[in-house]
């Protein structure tokens, strides 16, 4: 389309050199029988006028030129000057990484691993700067957790990192994944919740450091996730149900004369709690940067160094929340996935849920000791 354009616009200006040439032949009318040009006593005062002519254009141009000049240059500087707090948040095929130069950073163009298309569309598989802190964030929680893993079974008293990882493993296990899924599907999808627990925690807080992005601050990424919790929660109601039971679950327990209204209703249920994970991960992890971005930016409008002294400290209260944010929408999302999934084991079977809960409590009470 670009050469397509140059072509164009290269012809045009051909077009239009071309035709003040053609006007100028005293000679370009002979063959056509036209009247011949007129003598050079005749033509010496329509020179002149139109010498004149030309030089008062030409010097018309100069100055137009020399104003475009100065607006774009003008425009160009107001440009650099100008805050966009969208383009910081929104991902890119540039990496930002610390520089020791003039802007304190380099700009890596990240490469392209091939385009194809599937039924009309088209889909590049670029590496993008979300998808390279995704890769930093899953080899950090990776290293992390293997070695904590490695301490444990050394054996003796947790402290450091280990002691962390471990506070962080009982917790979810003990007040989130057994009492939302039961003593069974809770130790048996813990490993799971605490992947997507740190994973999403990691991917929030690296957001927060300099030259870093958050990857959950991309819808896309958000609804990667919201899909794994999508498939996780009909998987593991079909398996506990069986099909027919998971299509019965359809129905609302209602007459077969409200199936037609019950059962669009559940379908459209079945999506709309992975949609809003989706959407309020990323919704919230957008948000605080685009507030933070917009405090500091205020410094830049009212051009004043007053504003300082109420953006700065502002700015930095907007930060310390968002570390909370981080950890909050990192509980929040493992939280409800693993509720959603209980609606699904729960739902029919109480008896079997109190009697899986009784064995617990039962084999907690027969490994404390006697006194």
């Amino acid at each position: 389309m670009n050469r397509c354009t140059a072509a164009v616009l290269f012809v045009a200006s051909l077009t239009f050199f071309e035709v003040p040439a053609l006007q100028a032949e005293p000679n370009a009318l002979h063959h056509t029988g036209a009247a011949p040009a007129p003598s050079l006593s005749q033509n010496q005062p329509d020179r002149a006028a139109s010498g004149a002519v030309d030089s008062a254009a030409s010097e018309s141009a100069v100055s137009q030129t020399e104003a475009e000049a100065e607006a774009s240059h003008s425009a160009h500087g107001e440009d650099q000057g100008r805050i966009d707090a969208v383009h910081d948040v929104t991902d890119s095929r540039v990496l930002e990484i610390p520089w020791p130069n003039a802007h304190l950073m380099k700009q890596v163009h990240l490469p392209s691993l091939g385009t194809f298309t599937v039924a009309g569309i088209r889909i590049e598989l670029a590496i993008t700067k979300h998808v390279v802190f995704l890769w930093v964030a899953a080899v950090l929680v990776l290293v992390v957790a293997v070695a904590a893993a490695q301490r444990a079974r050394r054996g003796g008293l947790p402290r450091g990192l280990h002691n962390g990882i471990e506070a962080v493993v009982v917790f979810m296990r003990d007040e989130v994944a057994v009492p939302s899924l039961g003593e069974r599907y809770g130790r048996w999808l813990l490993p799971y919740l605490l992947s997507v627990f740190l994973f999403i925690l990691t991917c929030n807080l690296l957001g927060l450091v300099p030259y870093a992005s958050t990857a959950t601050g991309n819808i896309s990424v958000t609804a990667g996730l919201a899909t794994l919790s999508f498939l996780l929660i009909q998987g593991v109601a079909i398996r506990d149900q069986g099909l027919r039971g998971w299509l019965t679950h359809l129905t609302g327990g209602v007459h077969w004369v409200l199936w037609p209204i019950m059962v669009p209703i559940e379908i459209i249920g079945l999506f709309t709690k992975p949609f809003a994970l989706c959407i309020r991960l990323f919704a919230n992890m957008t948000a605080g940067h685009i507030v933070a971005l917009s405090v500091i930016g205020l410094i830049f409008i009212f051009h004043h160094v007053a504003i300082a002294g109420l953006a700065v400290p502002f700015n930095l209260f907007v930060c310390l929340l968002e570390i909370l944010v981080a950890f909050i929408q990192a509980y929040i999302f493992t939280m409800l996935t693993a509720v959603f999934t209980g609606l699904g084991v729960h739902s029919d079977h109480p008896e079997g849920e109190e009697h899986e809960r009784a064995e617990s409590r039962h084999g907690r009470a027969t490994a404390e000791p006697t006194g």
